[in-house]
């Protein structure tokens, strides 16, 4: 697919890998909008990146898409490619009781439901175009998940999921659809609520690799671009996935006796 020429429309694109996909796009020829919950954030980003656009919306609130979906149609008739990039990750103790049923389920209305959301908004649009793109951003966890962050985990992996049904029912259109699931990479998100200790023996990509490799992924029609340490984990999925459950859920055992919850669940455990 052609890189430069395009409307370009990224979630999520105030910091990381949407803000570095955006600066990279622009440069490349193309007209690009982001969206993004905090107007401060989207305003900073302006300020820095005058040439971008920058709309206020939240892929998690289903009455915010319409609205979204309104503008660029509007103001940007020639959008041709959504950029799902939008998402949250969080370290999860299940045992806890903080939080209620709302909260538990943030990253699957922000990762999974957005998306989804999005394309179903945004497609009958996409379609209208000569050429145009879905790009979903998952993770390497889609292929094995990280246990202290159980719920972003399942996000992803419902996200790689749906995007290969996406793509199968899409294979006859002028839409092509894209995954991109990154490795670990240098980002907030990716530092927020993770200690040293868990991240420890993980090399994060840069931001500006991860980008380099997507987009060239997408001009070269890699309709499953999975940069770096992404590849081992899903070849390692196939050939021992249990082992590779097992590495990455090392760090449960330190969540759980840190918080008091290691004796009681082994109990439960051994109890049958």
């Amino acid at each position: 697919m052609k890189i430069s020429g395009n409307t370009i429309l990224i979630t999520g694109g105030t910091s990381g890998i949407g803000l570095e996909l955006a600066s990279q796009f622009l440069k490349l020829g193309n007209t690009v909008i982001i969206t993004g919950r905090d107007q401060t954030k989207l305003d900073d980003v302006r300020r820095k990146l005058p040439e971008l656009h920058a709309v206020q919306s939240d892929v998690s609130d289903p009455k915010s898409i319409p609205v979204l979906f309104e503008k660029i149609t509007k103001e940007f008739p020639q959008m041709n490619v959504l950029i799902n990039n939008a998402g949250i990750m969080r370290r999860l103790n299940l045992h806890s009781q903080a939080g209620d049923l709302e909260d538990i389920t943030k990253e699957i209305e922000i990762n999974l439901m957005g998306p989804i959301r999005m394309v179903k908004q945004f497609l009958p649009a996409l379609k209208t175009q000569a050429t145009a793109a879905i790009v979903n951003v998952s993770s390497g966890l889609a292929f094995i998940p990280f246990a202290i962050a159980p719920v972003y985990s399942a996000t992803k992996a419902g996200l790689h999921s749906y995007t290969q049904t996406l793509r199968l029912q899409l294979k006859k259109t002028n839409v092509k659809v894209f995954e991109l699931a990154p490795p670990a990479t240098e980002t907030p998100l990716l530092r927020g609520d993770f200690t040293a200790k868990e991240l420890s023996g993980v090399k994060p990509m840069p931001v500006q690799t991860l980008a380099q490799h997507a987009i060239k992924g997408i001009k070269n029609d890699k309709m499953e671009i999975r940069p770096g340490l992404s590849n081992v984990l899903k070849l390692m999925s196939r050939i021992t996935p249990q082992f590779m459950l097992n590495q990455l859920g090392k760090s449960v055992d330190d969540m759980l006796a840190e918080s008091g919850n290691w004796v009681s669940a082994t109990v439960r455990c051994t109890s049958g």
